[in-house]
């Protein structure tokens, strides 16, 4: 005989075992299920019941009997979910046939999920080593995935060039106006406080030789070859990066991709094609934009702060700036906007099949693509540097 119990039973979570006699002969335990079972109630441990209902050595198997529960939610569920992998532990199989059909139906779904929830938690007893070893296997994967993913897309505007590429153009016009004047706002209030915020730097160091008119020369310098295009890169990253990566996320968990392939339609052509056009077109055209503004924005400090005219300060920025300093942010403005457009697509549908998988991804997809925009942004630098221009 095997008994275990933990508690009265007037209206408390209680559980006891003992041994069941004619079902599967002496090597079965009968587990009785009564009482009340809510949160916030103390509820007995999966380890400490099995623990006290004596020698379990020859036991088997489990059975259910929860003909006496008053009532239960997600508590008792839990507790189950923890007694089964207590019983596995131990060798032994639990049978969830005795208990309530809703509280079986949560037991399939923690069975179904359990081995992925599981396998974020950290084993007892792994060394830094372990730890440093799986991060490197998962960044080599990473790694991979994203050249195979840049590889098809290359492959991808390949076939555009010959004219096989298929995407719906609805769907371009669609990811123009949201990535380009939809995000005229932000960047107009943005580059305005850069070019501000330039100028007042500059003219501290300039006051004291009392060369304020070259304010111009640093403001416009500044915009055309660095902030313009890089602060136009970051907003776009958070803003546009960021809803590439939710969209095709959800659709990911929705298997919305999986369908594509399935009617035999290349979701690099249908879903990331149309974003990486939509972005090269966009960002140029976004960065001439904020270089403006925040040139306006400088300006509006030397003029109305530093005794300088209008039509001084637009001269002096106009003989500063070449077709070389608005070439180099250009360029670099393409860069970042295929930068953008790949790591939101990237992470998107790498997604997970869950809503917080959706979270993460797009997370993940604007730390990397502000990370890799500067890591570009170094590279021009160095480039231009060794040129001399």
């Amino acid at each position: 005989m095997h008994e275990n119990k933990m508690a009265d039973t007037e209206n408390k979570p209680v559980i006891f075992g003992s041994a069941s006699p004619g079902r599967r002969g002496e090597d079965t335990i009968l587990i009785r299920v009564a009482g009340i079972w809510r949160m916030g109630e103390p509820l007995p441990g999966a380890q400490d019941v099995l623990d006290r209902a004596g020698d379990l050595s020859g036991i088997r198997h489990a059975v259910f009997d929860a003909s006496e529960i008053v009532s239960w939610d997600s508590s008792l569920a839990t507790f189950l979910a923890a007694f089964f992998r207590e019983c596995e532990r131990r060798g032994i199989q639990a049978d969830p046939q005795g208990l309530p059909p809703g509280v079986q139906r949560l037991l399939r779904l923690a069975a179904a999920f359990g081995g992925r929830m599981d396998a974020k938690r950290p084993e007892p007893g792994r060394t830094f080593l372990d730890l440093a070893g799986e991060r490197s296997i998962d960044f080599s994967r990473s790694f991979f995935d994203l050249l195979e993913f840049i590889g098809s897309a290359a492959l991808s505007l390949a076939r555009l060039a010959r004219g096989r590429a298929r995407f719906r153009l609805t769907e371009l016009v669609h990811v123009l106006q949201q990535s380009g004047p939809n995000a005229l706002p932000i960047i107009f209030l943005i580059s305005a406080l850069v070019g501000v915020i330039l100028a007042f730097v500059g003219a501290v160091q300039l006051k004291m030789f009392e060369a304020q008119v070259y304010i111009a020369d640093v403001v416009g310098i500044a915009m055309a070859r660095e902030m313009g295009p890089m602060m136009t890169a970051i907003i776009m990253m958070g803003r546009t990066g960021a809803a590439f990566a939710a969209h095709l996320g959800t659709m990911e968990t929705n298997e919305e991709i999986d369908a594509f392939r399935t009617w035999g339609i290349d979701p690099m052509e249908f879903l990331v094609l149309p974003r990486m056009i939509a972005l090269v077109v966009m960002m140029p055209l976004l960065t001439i934009y904020a270089d403006l503004i925040g040139i306006l924005g400088g300006a509006l400090v030397g003029v109305s702060m530093f005794d300088l005219s209008l039509p001084q300060y637009l001269d002096q920025t106009r003989a500063a700036l070449t077709l070389t300093q608005f070439g180099i942010g250009l360029s670099k403005s393409i860069v970042f906007g295929i930068i953008i457009a790949i790591s939101g697509c990237f992470y998107g549908m790498r997604c997970g099949r869950s809503a917080s998988a959706v979270g993460e991804a797009t997370t993940r997809s604007v730390v990397a693509g502000i990370v890799f925009i500067v890591v570009a942004d170094g590279v021009f630098a160095v480039i231009t540097n060794a040129l001399w221009i």
